[in-house]
């Protein structure tokens, strides 16, 4: 089932999620729903907070970069109670994009290598190291989890110039091809 995406301006965007435990009511319903939906709006992560739930949960498959990386093929991953335990390297320019946020790209700086901890869906532990575009979908989903959207990391010239762009999405006066929940107007989810 696809969900509807959070849109910027939602409060649910800007908490600190919530660890969850391996009894959390219908998650394996969740993870397949949280795919269903990244897949149908051409993301290569998702959230849970961009589903309105502020847990941490992400979905990723960096699949469409195979051409660019060769190890983002077959790159899939659910994540669970992640933490970032290290990010280093010299800092990188790349341009993102946010499902929250649509019909915005940015150029945003990230490490390019990361340390995460984290449990997948059959709650095996896992510590790894990610690199390249791989740490870029994993510290961009990091980020809703921790209440910080990439339009927050870029310079504060950029978010004066994005201001009303933002205020449009948050009043839900755009133009997309996917449901969703805008803060402004209650209840209220659109296609």
């Amino acid at each position: 089932m696809v969900l509807p995406i959070t849109a910027y301006g939602h409060p649910t965007l800007r908490k600190v999620a919530k660890e969850i435990d391996k009894d959390y009511p219908g998650l394996q319903e969740l993870i397949a729903n949280m795919f269903d939906t990244m897949y149908t709006t051409s993301g290569v992560g998702l959230a849970a907070p961009q589903v309105n739930l502020s847990i941490r949960l992400l979905v990723l498959d960096a699949t469409p970069y195979a051409e660019e990386d060769e190890h983002a093929k077959d790159f899939k991953r659910v994540i669970i109670n992640p933490e970032i335990i290290e990010e280093k390297g010299e800092e990188w320019m790349f341009n993102e994009g946010c499902l929250s946020v649509p019909d915005i790209r940015e150029d945003v700086m990230r490490k390019p290598e990361i340390r995460i901890q984290y449990y997948n869906e059959n709650w095996e532990f896992f510590d790894e190291k990610y690199d390249s575009v791989m740490a870029r979908i994993i510290q961009h989903e990091y980020d809703h989890l921790e209440g910080i959207l990439f339009v927050d990391r870029v310079s504060n010239l950029r978010k004066i110039l994005l201001k009303r762009r933002l205020q449009d999405i948050s009043k839900g006066n755009i133009d997309i091809k996917y449901k969703m929940i805008f803060p402004l107007k209650k209840k209220r989810i659109r296609k």
